[in-house]
């Protein structure tokens, strides 16, 4: 039996997203936008929440195409605000479009959103050691510094927390508990 973090469960889809996705350094822009968008979208619910819709947010926005979204009309998302598949708060619904509109402009700045994120860790994971998940903290002085960054920039749902979420949902931080399977799994993977 394989020892994993405590909070996947046994939930099939929690344990498939803990050990394949969860933690693997992404330097993918598509992504690491879709991380984004889906990180937006759980504030304030269970992630389980979101992985569960994952495949009905990728059908309603385009595949996470930030140029498609950038360009949605208050139509289209009024009409994506009706679709069961997603999460259906007005905010966070119209907020996509903003941040696809920001990521774009990240891209134009920087050449690539990847290397914009990248650069607050130096290119590399930062490589926790926790033992229990007592440890693991919600946000950092880090991510608050992201954080703040992402606002300026114009992107929304962007807080600390989400921030800290996304750089472990998207490996930037090893935040697999050292007694999990994966811990030294994705510590190999970090460039």
């Amino acid at each position: 039996m394989l020892n994993r973090c405590g909070w996947c469960g046994d939930d099939p889809l929690y344990v498939e997203y803990h050990d394949t996705e969860w933690g693997v350094p992404l330097y993918d822009d598509d992504t690491l936008f879709e991380f984004l968008m889906l990180e937006g979208a759980q504030a304030g619910l269970a992630w389980i929440t979101v992985l569960r819709k994952r495949e009905g947010y990728r059908a309603v926005f385009d595949g996470f195409n930030a140029e498609k979204i950038a360009r949605y009309t208050d139509r289209k998302l009024d009409k994506i605000l009706q679709d069961p598949r997603i999460i259906r708060n007005r905010l966070k619904v119209y907020s996509a479009r903003q941040n696809a509109r920001a990521f774009l402009q990240v891209q134009e700045e920087v050449g690539s959103f990847s290397d914009y994120i990248w650069k607050f860790v130096d290119g590399s994971p930062i490589q926790n050691h926790w033992r229990s998940m007592k440890e693991v903290p919600a946000s950092t002085p880090l991510s608050d510094t992201i954080s703040k960054d992402l606002k300026k920039r114009g992107f929304n749902f962007v807080g600390s927390t989400i921030v800290y979420a996304h750089m472990q949902a998207t490996g930037m931080v090893n935040d697999h508990l050292v007694s999990c399977f994966r811990h030294e799994e994705c510590k190999a993977l970090a460039r």
